[in-house]
């Protein structure tokens, strides 16, 4: 990731549920097609992407149901809130991910949507799979011994 003293990076929105919900085998950083009302609403940061997925579909990647809030100044040329966006990958990178959703099961997950270094989005998407009920009530186990340990460790 970039450094903290970048002025340019700035986090947009970021999906804390994925990691809850999903085990993330491995992440890419992709580009986003974006118009230029998209950009300045998200310049404002008023975004989600909590209830999105990305899809191979046709040969290109595509972001799902991601929300981007209307730019009030843009007027009659605004944009479209929850659009299907195109993401910008290799193709090798595509066919990678195309393989992984159709044979092995696995889902695209989006987990954050930042500026870089350079001032552009970018949208991190992590391969993942499912996690069943009790795989959460682990995480969540270990979650709560991971607190309480700190707390034993900061007392003792």
């Amino acid at each position: 990731m970039a450094e903290k003293s970048d002025p340019n990076y700035k986090v947009i929105a970021e999906n804390r549920r994925a990691r809850f919900d999903y085990f993330i085998e491995s992440d890419l950083e992709v580009g986003i097609v974006l118009s230029g009302s998209e950009v300045k609403s998200l310049r404002t940061g008023q975004s989600n992407i909590a209830d999105s997925y990305a899809s191979v579909e046709e040969g290109e990647l595509w972001l799902i149901n991601g929300y981007i809030a209307p730019y009030k100044q843009a007027g009659i040329f605004g944009h479209e809130e929850r659009r299907k966006r195109k993401l910008l990958v290799s193709k090798r990178e595509l066919s990678r991910l195309w393989q992984a959703v159709g044979r092995e099961g696995m889902t695209l997950v989006p987990l954050v949507m930042y500026f870089n270094h350079k001032g552009r989005v970018k949208l991190k998407i992590g391969i993942a799979k499912g996690k069943k009920t009790a795989d959460k009530r682990a995480t969540e186990a270990k979650r709560d011994w991971n607190r309480q340990k700190e707390r034993l460790l900061k007392q003792g």
